[in-house]
């Protein structure tokens, strides 16, 4: 295996645990608040959803994409594409999850349903849009 594959699978592998980090935070708090709690679904829903997805932009940004040293202009360039990608996640995902809640599948078993198609969609966006590194060119 080629060095770059190589590096490009750690990745992969690391991003895999760092999803694996938000969907089961996201899962447990989803079920803290609809079943202990009691809220509402689109509440519990909403609130899981983004304590989720905080987890995951820590441990993307500084373990996944290596984003340790940066500018403050590029972490507010970052966090703002991670945010508003999630809130397009989070639109998409409450379509999925409600929509098969509608159809009388549980939102405990849409919500992997959901996370399957966000495997792959979310590496692709994070890979080539929000954790991007630009490459200096180098002016002759």
């Amino acid at each position: 295996m080629k060095k770059k594959q190589k590096k490009e699978l750690i990745r992969f592998s690391e991003y895999m645990a760092a999803g694996g980090a938000q969907f089961w935070s996201g899962y447990a708090a989803f079920a803290l608040f609809d079943q202990i709690f009691g809220i509402t679904f689109w509440w519990a829903k909403s609130i899981s959803y983004f304590l989720g997805v905080s987890v995951n932009f820590f441990l993307e940004r500084f373990w996944v994409f290596g984003q340790k040293k940066i500018s403050k202009k590029q972490i507010e360039t970052t966090a703002s594409r991670f945010y508003s990608l999630m809130f397009v996640n989070f639109l998409i995902d409450l379509a999925i999850v409600g929509g098969l809640r509608e159809i009388g599948i549980s939102p405990y078993i849409g919500q992997f349903i959901s996370a399957g198609f966000f495997t792959v969609w979310n590496y692709v966006f994070f890979k080539l849009w929000v954790f991007h590194k630009r490459r200096r060119v180098v002016r002759v």
